[in-house]
């Protein structure tokens, strides 16, 4: 949920908690997908605060182990907190090494956080963390994703004299299942969906999904002008994405299932 590189996100584990805790409620049905067997062993690649990963744990009960990674150390560390009995690691998904396979990797909300760049490097470390056989679940955003508020919070930035550009990596089916079969996947299922989502926090619902979200937008922006451009932007979008008391984001996400060949 936090695997982030490049520009990096400043993370604040009890409000990614508190103000976003949507992120882990739609990963529910991803886990479904996972569908994680007692005994088996799953690695749960970004993390987050390790809401998702206990879900996996009991699924797959004290015959089986649950291995959560983050690189974000402040996540790690409230997972820690959260869940004293599982186990955490800080580590990059770009240059982790499975000390032994795993039977699935899991991914909820942490791919597009990897440049496109860098995602060639994750797959091919998921392969490695896989016996043959293992299964992939991963869902991130897809082609679309946040398309207005990115649009709208880009264009206002440009008009002030910065250039942002957009931070996140959002591939197509086309574009993600051949990236997955060039590393010796077979992908079982794969789907683009719209995902309109209901931020949390009311009126300040948008301000506070900038705040999480979008510290690479806002790399070169004073703290003061950063609350004038974010004011600006709820103007733009006011009159597509809030109803009078909730914000809603355009989330769109892919989500897939691939396992690895023999």
């Amino acid at each position: 949920m936090a695997e982030d590189d490049g520009a990096r996100n400043r993370w604040n584990p009890d409000d990614y908690d508190d103000d976003h805790g949507y992120v882990a409620a739609y990963g529910e049905s991803v886990v479904d997908l996972l569908d994680p067997k007692p005994g088996e062993r799953v690695l749960d690649l970004g993390c987050g605060t390790g809401h998702l990963t206990a879900e996996i744990a009991e699924a797959v009960g004290p015959s089986g182990e649950v291995v959560g990674i983050d690189r974000s150390a402040e996540m790690v560390r409230e997972a820690r907190e959260n869940y004293p009995d599982l186990s955490f690691q800080r580590a990059d998904a770009r240059s982790f090494h499975a000390r032994e396979p795993f039977d699935a990797v899991f991914s909820n909300a942490a791919l597009h956080w990897i440049s496109e760049m860098d995602q060639n490097r994750v797959l091919a470390g998921v392969a490695d963390a896989l016996d043959p056989g293992g299964r992939f679940v991963a869902e991130m955003g897809g082609t679309g994703n946040v398309h207005r508020i990115v649009t709208a919070t880009l264009a206002e930035l440009d008009e002030r004299g910065h250039d942002a550009t957009h931070p996140w990596y959002f591939p197509s089916v086309g574009e993600y299942a051949p990236r997955l079969e060039t590393h010796g996947f077979e992908v079982r299922h794969v789907r683009l969906f719209d995902r309109p989502t209901e931020l949390d926090g009311g009126a300040e619902g948008l301000a506070d999904w900038l705040s999480m979200f979008g510290d690479s937008l806002f790399a070169e922006v004073s703290d003061d002008e950063r609350e004038a451009v974010v004011a600006a932007v709820e103007d733009r979008l006011r009159p597509d994405l809030f109803d009078g008391e909730t914000w809603t984001a355009d989330y769109r996400r892919l989500r897939f299932l691939a396992v690895r060949s023999e």
